[in-house]
Parts: C-alpha cells; structure tokens; sequence
C-alpha cells in the first residue's frame, strides 16, 4: 500500500435497524456509500462472509481490492447488486434460465455466471468475457449498494490465501489501515462463500460450493454438473496459464499460519479419532502445539491438545460451516504448529464445508484405514 489509512469502523449490529428500508436512511451507511463513490474500498457483511467492496465500474476503485488483500490480479471478483434493476449494467443479457435462478435463490449465497456487459471493469473480470454477479441476503449489504448506486465488486475482506473473515473484527485484524472502512453488522449466517454457477454452458456447472446445494439446483433448473476440478483436493495441478472464471478455482485459499490436516472420516468416527489422538501425541513428543478441530461429542477426546475447538454438532452442518473459519483464526491466534481437523460428509453444505477445508489444507489429508 503507498500509505496507512484510518480505517473507520461503523457498528450497526444491535441498533433495531434490521431491514433494507430502515438502513438506507442510517447515517453509517451513507458515509461508507460516500466512500465508494469516491473510489475507496469498503468492508461490510453479507450473509456469506464479509465482503470488501468498490465500485465495480472503475478499474482505479477496483484496483484497491487487489492492493488491500494483495490478491493476484488473474483472480477474478464477483460483483453485488441489490436489485435486478442493477442487472443491465453488469450483464449483457439475462435468458429465462437466470431469472428462475435468480427467482429461486435471490437474494441468497447463489453467485451466477453470465456475459459480462462492457461498463464492468476489466480488472473485476481478469479481461474475460464473463462476470459472477450475486444479491446478497443481507440488509446492511443491500442497503449499502443501495446508496452508493453502484454494483460493488467484493471478494472475501481478508488477506489473500487467509480464512475468511465472519466479523468484522477478522477484517480488522488482517486489513486494519489498508482500507477506509469495515460495517460491523454482527457475525455472519452462512459461513462459507456463495455457491458459484456457471449458466453460460449448455448444462450449466458449479464451479464453487456454496450455500446452495447441486440437489437445491437440480430441483430448480434440471441437470447440473460439477466441475471435475472441485474432486482434485488442492491446487497444485493448475497450470500457471490457466484463467479462472471463478474465485476459488486456482490458488490456494482460507490457510492458517499453522500446518493443517484434514483427517479423513469414511471408516468410522472412532478410527478416526483414535488416528488422531494418536498422532497427537507423536507430535507433542517432537515440541510442536497441536490444536484440533471437532465437533461437539469429540471434545473430551483429545485432551492431550493444546487447543480444542468444537465446531458445533455433527448432525447440523450449517453450524460447522458458520464456526469453520473462526476456529481456523483461534488456531492462528493460540500459535498452534499443527492442526488436525475431522473431515465431514460431503452431502448438502458438507460439500463446501470440505472444499474449503482441502483447500485451506492444500490438499493434505489423511486417509485412516
């Protein structure tokens, strides 16, 4: 960055002002919406993750994005509107099939792929010829878009390849005097990024798990398919060449500081839990800290650790996936060496839980026989 900001913090969370309606009168939101329109960068939640915005139309107020977070500029960004009455300066052309999507899913964690209409940036869409656009289902979000007028191109607001920030106090603890301003509208719903959908294909393809599950899609638009490049556990088989269509899909992502595992689960809870404890205890033998990531029954289990963290009950994966990165961000905090995290079942959210997981892992697991 070319200098220190004074980063502003708005708490909006716990005011009453819930709605779109009532926030777009709010006092916070049009000074962060006069921060976008000047060309600033501005954090806020959605019901995702926190996002980090600027003005989608400018590739000067983009380019903020990328000095902030220090993310490759290859990468591209999704942008945010807050009605379909946005669409047409962000997309050429909306066909039956996006508007049942958008009917079905809007708002909510459902990020769609079209052709992009010329007004968007190059730099929001790595110079290709498609943009993802989302409305997000958060009123702050809406309500800010709203004000400022224009489509906001926003990625995850943390440091590139870090966990992704569910309060604003992770956006401000990784980006604390490299941008204007973070809305601090509680923590956040969902937990993991939007679900990313390709429709510009004849069979249309999910090339991020999201909020929104493939059986959720089916159920709407008939057969969708999954990039067989979601199966591959890491990133590591991606040519330099290659250009993404989707954030996620080339570089490694959601890393702590310390080196993490993810344990497979398909032979049994128990196996599991018993590789675990006892790699646990090899490992402390050597000097290094140890932290595992479980869930509520598996607590008592590794009482050998030197960090513990439940993300919530195994039955309800929408819990864990909301606790995911938080816990990732504790473990980094307890300057924990090695981290072991139980895999999860990849049906509904579970497939974001792990693609995530995976990737923050890049690609190390250990498979229990």
């Amino acid at each position: 960055m070319k200098h220190q900001k004074q980063t502003k913090h708005w708490v909006i969370h716990g005011t009453g002002d819930n709605c779109v309606d009532k926030l777009i009168r709010h006092p916070h939101i049009h000074e962060a919406a006069k921060y976008i329109r000047q060309g600033e960068v501005v954090s806020f939640p959605t019901e995702t993750v926190y996002g980090l915005g600027a003005n989608a139309l400018s590739d000067e107020a983009t380019k903020g994005i990328f000095e902030a977070k220090g993310r490759p500029s290859d990468n591209p960004l999704i942008v945010h509107i807050s009605s379909v009455d946005q669409l047409s300066r962000v997309v050429d052309n909306v066909d039956d099939r996006a508007r049942t999507l958008m009917n079905a899913f809007w708002p909510g964690p459902l990020t769609i792929v079209l052709e992009k209409s010329e007004q968007v940036c190059s730099l929001v869409t790595a110079d290709l010829s498609t943009v993802g656009v989302r409305m997000p289902d958060h009123p702050v979000a809406r309500a800010l878009i709203e004000v400022a007028g224009l489509p906001l191109a926003a990625p995850s607001a943390n440091r590139s390849g870090k966990p992704s920030p569910t309060s604003a106090g992770h956006v401000l603890h990784d980006l604390d005097g490299r941008i204007a301003g973070v809305i601090d509208g509680g923590e956040t719903g969902v937990g993991v990024e939007s679900t990313v959908l390709d429709i510009t294909q004849d069979i249309p393809v999910i090339l991020r798990p999201g909020g929104v599950t493939q059986r959720e899609l089916t159920e709407v638009i008939g057969q969708v398919n999954v990039d067989p490049a979601l199966s591959m556990s890491t990133t590591e088989h991606v040519s330099h060449d290659f250009k993404p269509i989707s954030p996620g899909m080339k570089y490694k992502h959601y890393a702590p500081e310390g080196e993490l595992w993810v344990v497979d689960n398909r032979n049994g809870t128990s196996k599991m839990r018993a590789y675990i404890k006892q790699n646990i205890t090899e490992f402390k033998r050597e000097g290094s800290r140890v932290g595992v990531l479980t869930t509520d029954d598996g607590e008592q289990d590794y009482t050998e650790a030197d960090l513990v963290i439940s993300l919530g009950s195994r039955e309800d994966l929408h819990t864990v996936a909301r606790r995911i990165y938080d816990g990732l961000r504790q473990m980094d905090a307890a300057h924990v060496d090695l981290i072991f995290c139980e895999g999860f079942s990849t049906d509904g959210i579970g497939a974001a839980i792990m693609n995530r997981l995976l990737k923050a892992a890049g690609g190390r697991v250990h498979d229990v026989r």
